[in-house]
């Protein structure tokens, strides 16, 4: 009779497959991340950083079981949440910096963008988290030196006032995110403002102002 041979099971690590290499997150899981962290944002606006979590969880249309899954603590959610913001704010910043027009152009590219997401925005001028974890301050860093860079080629192209800096444009951004709590179609109304503002900043031409309606806080 044959003798048998003994069977050598080797286990392959995920690295050593072909094809392989770290793991990617599993798509649901960025989705559900995704959507804790637009409830999250809707929610602390509305009702404050101590409002329950299972509240955030039943808002993103998961258990409580995954929110905690992906953030072991509401410090977690706040911070993750935070480094959203900040990353929103940054590529709003690159794209009108990357622009081919004049620097008035571009901050009103920026503001018009931080604008578009801002009912989302949840920054430490708006009351959110401090201090700051390392991940939040470097791209707190990165927005400046971004807006900075806008600045000083308004400067150069003789659009911008030489007094203005990068400072001046980010309050302002923080600022008009934040709508009255009893305004309507906020984002009209910011808009106004940013384009008196920028007028402002520009060392010439007028801007024309959009239109709103004759009482827009009621």
């Amino acid at each position: 009779m044959a003798s048998s041979s003994p069977v050598i099971m080797v286990i392959v690590s995920e690295a050593e497959r072909p094809g392989g290499g770290e793991r990617r997150p599993r798509s649901d899981g960025v989705a559900n991340r995704e959507r804790l962290l637009s409830a999250a944002a809707v929610a602390v606006r509305r009702d404050g950083y101590k409002i329950p979590l299972a509240t955030i969880a039943a808002d993103a249309g998961v258990g409580v079981g995954t929110l905690y899954r992906h953030y072991a603590s509401r410090e977690a959610l706040l911070a993750a949440l935070t480094c959203r913001s900040f990353q929103w704010v940054l590529d709003a910043a690159r794209a009108a910096a990357d622009s081919e027009s004049t620097a008035i152009e571009s901050l009103k590219r920026f503001l018009d963008q931080t604008i578009e997401h801002g009912a989302e925005l949840v920054l430490p001028m708006h009351g959110g988290p401090s201090p700051l974890d390392e991940d939040a301050l470097v791209l707190r860093s990165k927005v400046h030196s971004t807006v900075e860079a806008i600045v000083r080629r308004g400067r150069t192209d003789g659009t911008v006032r030489a007094d203005i800096t990068a400072l001046d444009i980010i309050l302002f951004g923080a600022l008009i995110v934040q709508p009255l709590p009893t305004s309507l179609n906020w984002e009209r109304i910011a808009q106004r403002q940013a384009a008196i503002f920028l007028d402002g900043l520009a060392v010439r031409t007028a801007t024309t102002l959009p239109r709103v309606s004759r009482d827009p806080i009621a």
